[in-house]
């Protein structure tokens, strides 16, 4: 008999930028995410969507945790800048 999976649990969130040029080391973090890395427009862009999808919880009255990874997966497509 197989033992049931647990879906998995996600305590936070991480962006990494790769895209620095100027040797600048940028850094945010929050409760629950750290954005390293990137130009400065690319760390801005993470750090926005990253606060984006957090509102986006907050207004649905969920938790990071409460999350299934497909329904983070949309949200922080849906806050992703375009």
């Amino acid at each position: 008999m197989k033992a049931k999976r647990r879906p998995p649990v996600i305590r936070g969130l991480m962006g990494v930028g790769l895209d620095n040029r100027d040797g600048h080391r940028r850094v945010t973090t929050g409760e629950k995410f750290a954005i390293v890395g990137g130009s400065a427009e690319t760390h801005e862009q993470l750090t926005e969507t990253a606060l984006k999808t957090f509102e986006q919880l907050k207004r649905r009255g969920k938790d990071l945790a409460e999350v299934a990874v497909d329904e983070l997966a949309d949200l922080i497509r849906q806050s992703a800048p375009r």
